[in-house]
């Protein structure tokens, strides 16, 4: 595991990414978009499942213009708290910027095969959804993301594989808003949706309140597939 710096395009200046590398010498990248909880433990977990894969993993810290280094869990008030400040204060616009720096320098990254995609849970959700309309990543996955009905107008941009992980009782995405995602994607030639029965938000985070074994072990195959299928 290391970190390297990427530029972002608005000189605004640099921003840190967490890397797993995998034993493969020639490998896919998959770029990992955190939760409203920054580049913590459980994103670093699934970086090194990830890499377990045989991807590179690569997690930027997309909280580095309000703080840089945001590491906090889902285990106490004040940090729930905390973690709602920062995605108020977060610039999406500015986040999907610094994802595509992200996935521009993934694809001369050092032991990169040039293909890469997209990974996102909860806020990183919404952000893989949004790079599936507007970047050429080789492959998009949400999970659980928030708001998705929202992005619908723009489904028809969407030319590359999207995955939209969908839990059955998320709490911070009404129900009708689940179904209009799910009614949407229906038939479209490169989304797939998703729905976890029983599944709260956050159910595939990592050591989270939420984790629910079941559904993380079937949505994390179904992604398995996927990312093997876009980056070989």
């Amino acid at each position: 595991m290391t970190s390297i710096s990427i530029e972002a395009t608005d000189g605004s200046g640099t921003f840190s990414a967490y890397v797993v590398a995998p034993k493969a010498p020639s490998a896919g990248v998959v770029v990992l978009i955190q939760e409203i909880f920054g580049v913590n433990q459980a994103m670093r977990d699934i970086a090194a499942w990830v890499a377990g894969l045989g991807f590179i993993a690569v997690c930027p810290d997309l909280f580095w213009r309000i703080e840089p280094g945001i590491d906090i869990t889902d285990k106490s008030d004040a940090e729930w708290k905390r973690a709602f400040e920062l995605f108020q204060a977060f610039d999406q616009v500015k986040g999907i910027e610094d994802l595509k720096a992200t996935l521009a320098a993934c694809r001369t990254l050092d032991g990169s095969n040039g293909k890469v995609a997209t990974m996102g849970y909860c806020l990183g959700g919404r952000l893989a959804f949004m790079m599936a309309q507007q970047s050429d990543a080789d492959a998009n996955i949400s999970y659980y993301g928030v708001g998705l009905d929202g992005l619908l107008g723009d489904l028809g941009k969407v030319t590359k594989p999207l995955v939209v992980h969908i839990a059955d009782k998320d709490a911070f995405f009404p129900a009708e808003g689940r179904a209009a995602v799910v009614s949407a994607v229906q038939g479209h030639r490169h989304v797939v949706s998703y729905v976890y029965p029983g599944a709260d938000h956050a159910f595939a985070r990592v050591d989270g309140i939420h984790w629910d074994g079941r559904s993380a072990t079937i949505a994390n195959g179904r992604s398995a597939e996927v990312l093997v299928a876009a980056l070989g």
